[in-house]
């Protein structure tokens, strides 16, 4: 029940239909984030997404609110290091209302003066609330440093300095140029009739156009070695200890996300076994990927006293070194497999998730991955697969430590870091 239609500018149309289900989920996604972003305009694509909200040449910001809230919806959007997208859920039968919405906020926002100035002290409230809060700013902290000197290491949420000198006519004309046809992915995912969403759709978005040419994507930056540590008030030093991972295209992206699992991806999880369990060393810890159409990272996280700190590092250490010399047990294997295949399983059953699974696949694979596809991938991958990704990856040269809280007298030097 996929259908795709290319619209002769390059947009693309891309529908999931799922007559069973009550909802419609619908969004306009554009392949140009963050990491397209440069270090003296840092943070304008995610003040577009703000903006797109405050108003049209039909529409007021609170016509929209309204509109949506009639429908009993949801209108959102969010920002990537490489996509942004604007979306709404509704009930199916609100399907031509919901898009003409959408396509009003994205194509026709006028940008009001008043606005961009509001919106401005609105960000800026943002980063300070993102640095006010520990768990969250340590996570932005090192994957600036891990990336430091690439795009991937600019922050989404852009910096003090350049939110408060972008200009209403930067971000008119980067909006104008980066919004190009051709990085414009249409998807929906529910009880849709795809012929009815091109009708709906291609009317106006096909007089889109965009001169503008993006320069080819220089070599990934490469992260070497490094130790951040920074001093902050707080009742817990929190952790990240991370290395380099796999982009969102690599064949051995099954077993790098099965590995994910096993070490800390839930609550049967080694580091959440040994780190909380066995020793109560954190309230939570865990680990996680992200993965960039040409790179990514894994990263181990947790909160535990200071004095404990060299001691939570090490074990996470020795649990990243022992999947590179042990092979995983079959039923430790199996289990982490079907919890990850379960997790896709049920996912299908939002129509938000299948809309945005539509145009990652488009972004990431160029083409629709069937969910048959994804769960044969788990399927193959054996427990010398994880024992060789494990040596890849957890070589040591890539080894990122970024500690906050309490940090000094802490003995953490990169020397002594070794799986």
């Amino acid at each position: 029940m996929i259908n795709s239609t290319v619209l002769p500018n390059g947009v693309r149309l891309i529908s999931q239909r799922a007559e069973h289900m009550h909802t419609v989920s619908i969004g306009i996604w554009v392949a140009n984030g963050t990491r397209h972003e440069s270090h003296d305009n840092n943070g304008i694509a995610h003040f577009i997404e703000h903006l797109l909200f405050k108003g049209t040449k039909r529409r007021t910001a609170r016509q929209i609110s309204h509109e949506i809230d009639s429908m009993g919806g949801i209108l959102n959007a969010f920002t990537g290091h490489e996509y942004v997208c604007y979306y709404a859920k509704v009930l199916a039968s609100f399907l031509p209302r919901v898009a003409d919405l959408l396509t009003d906020i994205f194509l026709h926002s006028n940008f009001p003066a008043d606005e961009i100035e509001r919106e401005r002290k609105v960000i800026l409230q943002e980063i300070k609330m993102r640095d006010d809060a520990p768990e969250e700013c340590i996570h932005d902290r090192f994957h600036q440093n891990f990336w430091k000197g690439h795009p991937l290491g600019l922050s989404v949420l852009g910096s003090e300095e350049t939110i408060s000198r972008l200009s209403r006519n930067d971000i008119v004309a980067y909006k104008q140029s980066r919004y190009r046809p051709e990085d414009i992915i249409i998807s929906a995912a529910g009880n849709v009739d795809h012929a009815e969403l091109v009708s709906l759709m291609q009317g106006a978005f096909s007089g889109l156009s965009s001169s503008w040419v993006p320069v080819a994507a220089g070599e990934t930056a490469s992260p070497g070695r490094c130790v951040s540590l920074i001093e902050r008030d707080l009742e817990q030093a929190l952790i990240c200890l991370g290395t380099r991972a796999l982009p969102q295209n690599h064949p051995d992206r099954y077993a790098l996300f099965l590995l994910n699992t096993i070490l800390g991806g839930g609550m049967s999880s080694r580091l959440f076994d040994e780190v909380r369990e066995k020793k109560g060393l954190a309230y939570s810890v865990y680990s996680y990927v992200i993965s960039h159409a040409d790179s990514g990272s894994l990263v181990v996280y947790a909160g535990t006293e200071q004095e404990h700190c060299r001691e939570v590092i090490d074990i996470a250490l020795r649990e990243m070194g022992r999947l590179k010399r042990e092979a995983v047990p079959e039923d430790e294997l199996d289990s982490s497999r079907e919890q990850l295949k379960g997790k896709i399983l049920m996912s299908l059953e939002s129509t938000d998730s299948l809309m945005t699974r539509l145009a990652k696949n488009e972004i990431y694979l160029q083409r629709y991955q069937p969910v048959e596809e994804v769960l044969a991938g788990f399927d193959a991958v054996t427990a010398g697969d994880i024992m060789v990704l494990a040596n890849e990856l957890f070589d040591g040269s890539k080894l990122n430590l970024e500690v906050m809280g309490k940090v000094a007298g802490l003995d953490v030097t990169g020397d002594r870091l070794a799986f």
